[in-house]
C-alpha cells in the first residue's frame, strides 16, 4: 500500500468493504470460504463490468477493471482450466446421475465451487449434453 499503487489499494479496499458488509449481513465473523465467496463475487462483478465497458467502447475503463480483476484473482484458489472442468462434467455424465442441465450442474458445482466460473461450467455442461 505504501508503494503508491492506487489501483491495487482501491481493489483491496473494495474487497475489505465487501468483507465488512457480508460480516454485518451474516451477523458473525466470516469463515474462510465466506471470505473467498466475497472475493469471487468481486471478480464476477469486474467480469461483468469489463463486458459492459467493452460493449460501450470504454476501453480505458475496461482495462482498469481488468487490472483490478487480476489483483483480486491472486487471492482466490487457482482456477480450473476448461479442459479440467470438461473432465469433471464428463465424469458426472458417465456416472449416469444426471441427464439434464439442471441436474448435471447440481452434480458438478459442489466440486467446482470457488475454482471455476459458473458461466463457464454452464457453457461446458450445455456443450457436453449436446454432444451426448
Amino acid at each position: 500500500m505504501k508503494a503508491g499503487d492506487a489501483l491495487r489499494r482501491e481493489a483491496l479496499r473494495s474487497a475489505l468493504s465487501g468483507f465488512s458488509y457480508r460480516r454485518v449481513e451474516a451477523g458473525h465473523d466470516l469463515s474462510e470460504s465466506e471470505e473467498l465467496d466475497v472475493v469471487a463475487k468481486a471478480v464476477k462483478q469486474r467480469n461483468d463490468s469489463i463486458e459492459e465497458f467493452t460493449k460501450a467502447g470504454r476501453t480505458e475503463m475496461a482495462e482498469r477493471e481488468q487490472r483490478e480483476r487480476e489483483i483480486l484473482l491472486a487471492y482466490l484458489p487457482k482456477q480450473k482450466t476448461p479442459d479440467e472442468i470438461r473432465a469433471v462434467v464428463r465424469g458426472a455424465l458417465e456416472s449416469g446421475t444426471a441427464r439434464n442441465q439442471g441436474a448435471l450442474m447440481k452434480a458438478v458445482m459442489p466440486s467446482l465451487r470457488g475454482v471455476a466460473d459458473g458461466k463457464l461450467v454452464a457453457q461446458i455442461v450445455t456443450e457436453e449434453l449436446a454432444g451426448n
